[in-house]
């Protein structure tokens, strides 16, 4: 630093220097933040429920305290580094992927001798001798708001070559998080309060020997490079529908990049569906100016007297992905007077409790909560009823339109608020009539014509 001093030219520019990296690693913190769930994280809890000769016993557990953030198939996957020389006994409810290289133990076999182990959930059917509680559901694990009772995942590991008191064994090292992409960053293991299990009849309670705490946190930016959906818009009072901005995903370019979309009305659709990559987690699209693998369409559909109507249709154009427990998080200023939904589940969110201006909605089970691939089928739809608030409702400057969509967790991009369909500069005749023509009744709300 002293060489930066000599000179006002030169501590300048070491000023400028510092500037910028402060404000790079600005960017890097904040990225994983969300202001609709500014607390929302991943935590594990690495359980030591008891000693063996040459290590210990734990149970290892995933809490998925995001609100509306869920790992979807084919499930998480979750990776970390041994502080000394650990080895792997034995596991239940999980599986490491690797066995590794063993061949100094010459009566029993561990599960897996790998410095770096990576671990899986096991998959549904399981035999009752290889579970754990909160085990085998291949990975998946729901979000808080919409699943609370689902929002867990388990295993249990039997640890050697580890140390057997509280003060000779270490955490592991270097955790990773993949559900099942990247996006997920994982800080130390620190130690925590050591956590209490209730039996299951509810009369007795145990405790833990010691207990670690890692928090993972998620990056749409590190997720992927580009957006993974969409928002369009349409209404009643223009014929304009506002379209997905071109190339908001990424642009069509059969001709560099072959297979990059699929055309619906090619005679080889199912060839190339069917064909290698199948199973891959790189979206197969849709041919589209947009190219993003989902779009969410909102419609301002009708104006009544005290109210107003909006359909909301979600269309998957990903050929690769069917979206199970799918969910959309919708903020716009209206919801505090949210008066009836149709078709979807709905919860409100309220990150600062005295602002309800946020809906999370989500499909009915066994009815629409299944998002099927790219097709004819590929689409689920509702309709939301609001009241009007007469004091600051209007349909000017784009107050009916939603000011932020999430889908599954990830922000869609907006159209630019300039292209937003307006009213017209002076209402008709027939539009003043049409706006004063619904009223309401005692049996709901009816058109009078």
């Amino acid at each position: 630093m002293d060489y930066c001093f000599r000179s006002l030219t030169q501590f300048s520019i070491c000023i400028t220097f510092l500037a910028i990296l402060l404000s790079s690693f600005s960017f890097t913190c904040t990225e994983a933040y969300d202001a609709l769930d500014p607390n929302g994280n991943i935590t594990i809890k690495w359980d030591i429920i008891s000693w063996t000769p040459d290590g210990y016993v734990a149970v290892v557990t995933m809490y998925n305290f995001q609100q509306y953030r869920h790992i979807q198939p084919p499930g998480w996957t979750l990776g970390w580094t041994w502080a000394k020389k650990e080895v792997i006994w034995s596991m239940m409810g999980g599986q490491a992927t690797e066995q590794g290289d063993c061949s100094k133990y010459k009566s029993a076999q561990p599960h897996c001798c790998k410095k770096t182990p990576t671990i899986v959930d096991l998959l549904p059917g399981t035999p009752y001798n290889q579970q754990i509680a909160n085990c085998c559901k291949g990975g998946v694990i729901n979000s808080w708001a919409q699943d609370p009772n689902n929002y867990a995942s388990s295993f249990q590991v039997s640890v050697g070559a580890a140390g057997t008191t509280n003060k000779t064994v270490k955490p592991p090292k270097n955790f990773t998080l993949l559900a099942p992409g990247p996006g997920y960053t994982c800080g130390p293991g620190v130690i925590g309060k050591p956590t209490k299990f209730v039996t299951p009849d509810g009369r007795r309670v145990t405790q833990a020997m010691m207990t670690w705490n890692v928090t993972c946190t998620y990056s749409q930016f590190l997720a992927q490079k580009t957006p993974t959906c969409c928002v369009s818009l349409s209404s009643f009072y223009n014929d304009t529908i506002v379209p997905c901005p071109t190339c908001t995903c990424g642009c069509q370019n059969n001709v560099t990049h072959p297979g990059s979309c699929v055309n619906p009305n090619s005679p080889y659709l199912a060839s190339v569906v069917n064909g290698p990559g199948k199973n891959s987690l790189t979206p197969l699209v849709q041919c589209t100016k947009h190219m993003c693998p989902i779009r969410v369409h909102w419609h301002v559909k009708l104006n009544y007297k005290e109210y107003w109507r909006v359909k909301v249709t979600i269309t998957n154009f990903n050929y690769r992905m069917n979206y199970s427990q799918w969910n959309l998080v919708v903020q716009h200023p209206n919801f505090d007077n949210l008066t009836q939904i149709f078709s979807f589940n709905y919860k409100p969110l309220t990150p600062y409790s005295s602002i309800n201006d946020t809906a999370m909605l989500w499909g009915v089970k066994f009815y629409n909560d299944f998002l099927n691939q790219a097709g004819p089928l590929g689409n689920v739809q509702s309709e939301l009823l609001f009241r009007k608030d007469k004091s600051t409702f209007t349909f000017e400057k784009g107050w009916a339109f939603p000011r932020r969509i999430y889908f599954n967790g990830d922000n869609c991009v907006m159209p630019p608020p300039d292209a937003y369909p307006y009213l017209p500069n002076a209402a008709s005749p027939t539009l003043d009539g049409f706006f004063e023509m619904w009223v309401n009744s005692p049996v709901g709300l009816t058109l009078l014509f």
